[in-house]
């Protein structure tokens, strides 16, 4: 029974963090009208969350193996009620920036589940299960939309001390529905380095998630304060359309799994990525905001998609070292989510518009379109060579039958 609920169980964990993760983001338009932060600085502060929640990735992926998921979520919950309430009290840009960079353990604790989850499933229903837990993304969708509509009522400091009650309810069902029998995985970080960091697929993979994730957060983190800004939409408004953006983008996710269990990953990745380049130019042409929303719904569209398929190949490519190539991976994707959005705001203060950095999206869509055709291929080749391989000593066997009974 404790086994079943292991999946529901860690895909509420990721909701809960990554609501937590984007608090300041979500709340941003409200903090700012309090707390006095140059225009910027904004873009630093939405950001800086993702720093922690990006390089904690890897040390959570690791121990996930070592002691367990339900060990982890439980200390992971437990060390954010600090920051939360941090936040609660703040009243100046440095306090933001040090409870923001503390609500990046929330981000971290997708490497958990990943690691954990395989466990209890065969392999050819892994996409499905990575990308249910996945979907655990829509948290960031709750908060964006629920959190403004809160804080209207109730002011935004009393929003983030919401977020407390929700802590201890997760803290108290890990403490007593978490697996405590869970298989763990004894294997050295040095051994587990060792045995990835020359394989190629490893940083192929960590680029591949650092532009699906990665866009994934950095469009969550950026688009409520730019919608509000850019195209001077109503706070709550603006909060509503990055929830919808969530919304594609982790209805895919579990759909992008499930596509990668039946047909193959790496030509669903082409369809990502070559999507995700007229996309990237669409937004690059400083559009409407009609054509703007169905350029970012059509980004969501493909992340979601892209980073179903991606953790479908992470247990296919990487058995022995799930933990630690799960936490590099994931971690390279929550880094894609950090630097854009400062990219985007430094060339906005150079040019004056956000055309170079949506164009330079593109071109690194285009690039990973082109590694991903390169994979493909690469791994026809091998596979063809192993079959003729295998015909050469089917071959060799009968001919040595043959003349065994020719002597005979």
């Amino acid at each position: 029974m404790i086994k079943k609920i292991q999946l529901p169980l860690q895909t509420m964990n990721l909701i809960v963090g990554f609501m937590i993760w984007v608090l300041l983001s979500s709340l941003m338009p409200f903090i700012k009208e309090d707390i006095a932060i140059p225009e910027s600085k904004l873009a630093l502060v939405t950001a800086i969350p993702v720093v922690l929640g990006s390089i904690l990735r890897v040390p959570l992926g690791f121990y996930a193996n070592q002691i367990g998921a339900r060990i982890m979520f439980l200390s992971s919950f437990v060390l954010l009620i600090f920051p939360v309430y941090f936040i609660s009290t703040a009243d100046s840009l440095t306090d933001l920036l040090i409870g923001g960079l503390f609500l990046g353990v929330g981000g971290a604790v997708f490497s958990v589940g990943v690691t954990s989850l395989p466990k209890y499933y065969p392999k050819e229903r892994l996409g499905l299960v990575n990308g249910i837990y996945g979907a655990g993304n829509i948290g960031t969708a709750i908060s964006t939309f629920a959190a403004p509509m809160v804080a209207e009522k109730f002011g935004w400091s009393i929003t983030v001390q919401f977020y407390l009650v929700l802590l201890v309810i997760f803290i108290v069902a890990n403490f007593f529905i978490g697996d405590r029998k869970e298989p763990k995985v004894k294997t050295s970080l040095v051994e587990q380095i060792k045995g990835i960091y020359k394989n190629e697929k490893l940083w192929l993979l960590s680029l591949f998630y650092f532009i699906t994730f990665g866009s994934f957060v950095a469009f969550t983190v950026y688009l409520p304060n730019f919608l509000v800004s850019n195209f001077g939409l109503e706070k709550v408004d603006a909060g509503i359309r990055t929830a919808i953006f969530i919304a594609v983008a982790t209805f895919m996710r579990p759909i992008g799994g499930w596509l990668a269990d039946r047909f193959h990953s790496l030509i669903l990745l082409m369809f990502t990525f070559g999507v995700y380049t007229i996309s990237a130019i669409i937004l690059s042409l400083a559009p409407s905001i009609e054509w703007y929303t169905v350029g970012c719904l059509t980004i969501a569209f493909c992340a979601g998609m892209g980073n179903g398929v991606i953790f479908k190949l992470m247990p296919m490519y990487f058995q022995k070292q799930a933990g630690i190539a799960n936490g590099i991976v994931s971690m390279m994707g929550g880094l894609g989510g950090f630097f854009p959005p400062i990219l985007l705001s430094l060339l906005f203060n150079l040019t004056g518009h956000y055309a170079i950095g949506f164009m330079a999206l593109s071109e690194v869509a285009l690039a990973s379109l082109i590694l991903v055709v390169w994979m493909y291929y690469q791994e026809k080749m091998a596979t063809a060579k192993k079959d003729m391989n295998r015909t050469s000593k089917g071959k060799m066997i009968q001919v040595h039958s043959s003349s065994k009974m020719t002597r005979a």
